[in-house]
């Protein structure tokens, strides 16, 4: 027959039974602070990507506006060499086309083509006229061979541009303060002028036999 509980059996077993209880809510204490102080770090972290996310934006913002910036220099530093190697060419012109025995009578600069609606079409940078001939010369820093071609493409729609000079024969040119030698070798074979920067003045390329192209 098992032994009846006495009191002090069963106030042991209250008391052992109240002592796990205390260990785990001391475990449960320290779980739940654990808990919070992961959840607080974790929040500090996400504040903190947050803020550099914040930052890198304001970085990526900045860094834009600057070459924004860079891209608005370099294309008015690129227009104020064109615009210097048109003022170096126009006065050289003069004489260089007069020594093969092409006078020159006017030299015009940034004549400018628009159609009916007012669109834009086509600039020459100069051009050169006599009273039966005009030279378009187009003028840039550095010459490429798509510069080249453009104003190859532009000779062809020029008569119908400014149909003023439809009785005239229609010449090209082209000038760079640098012109590689493959780009000066392809304008030649395409029948244009090639004008060129040598020390403080400008040089015509072609040589006494060149024959121009004619539109």
């Amino acid at each position: 027959m098992a032994e009846a509980p006495t009191f002090e059996s069963v106030w042991r077993m209250f008391q052992e039974n109240a002592e796990q209880l205390r260990e785990m809510a001391r475990k449960s204490e320290r779980e739940y602070a654990e808990l919070r102080k992961q959840s607080e770090e974790t929040d500090r972290r996400f504040r903190e990507t947050d803020r550099q996310f914040k930052e890198t934006d304001r970085q990526f913002k900045e860094t834009d506006r600057r070459l924004q910036e860079v891209t608005r220099q370099l294309g008015s530093h690129g227009n104020r060499l064109g615009e210097f190697v048109q003022e170096m060419v126009r006065p050289a012109v003069v004489g260089l086309f007069k020594r093969r025995n092409l006078p020159v009578h006017q030299v015009m600069p940034n004549i400018v083509a628009y159609d009916d609606h007012g669109q834009f079409v086509m600039e020459i940078d100069l051009l050169v006229i006599n009273a039966t001939t005009a030279i378009a010369v187009e003028c840039k820093s550095k010459l490429t061979v798509e510069d080249v071609q453009e104003h190859l493409d532009r000779m062809e729609l020029f008569k119908q541009c400014f149909p003023q000079y439809q009785g005239y024969t229609l010449l090209g040119a082209v000038a760079g303060m640098v012109l590689p030698e493959e780009v000066g070798r392809y304008a030649y074979r395409r029948g244009l002028y090639v004008l060129a920067q040598s020390g403080e003045g400008v040089v015509l390329l072609n040589n006494e036999t060149f024959q121009p192209r004619q539109w």
